[in-house]
């Protein structure tokens, strides 16, 4: 574990060390959760899934509501019908 000591400029920016952003691996664009609590700021580094990550977590939700819907006495073709 690494500690740094930093300055927060007149905008309220704060820049990670080099040392830190590669231990945690991040670059440009990562995306961080800010949490506060009194005296205390956590970053905490958010994963963005991969397109493959995101087409398998989408293929999973679809065959889910497929079996809810039979489950149900519905098709597909139901939910087509006007």
């Amino acid at each position: 574990m690494t500690i740094e000591t930093i300055r927060m400029s007149s905008k309220g920016q704060v820049v990670i060390p080099f040392d830190i952003r590669e231990e945690i691996d991040a670059q440009e664009g990562t995306l961080f959760a800010v949490i506060g609590s009194e005296d205390t700021i956590v970053l905490k580094k958010l994963e963005t899934p991969s397109k493959e990550e995101m087409i398998k977590g989408l293929a999973a939700i679809a065959k889910e509501g497929k079996k809810r819907l039979h489950g149900k006495g519905f098709s597909e073709a139901d939910l087509r019908a006007k």
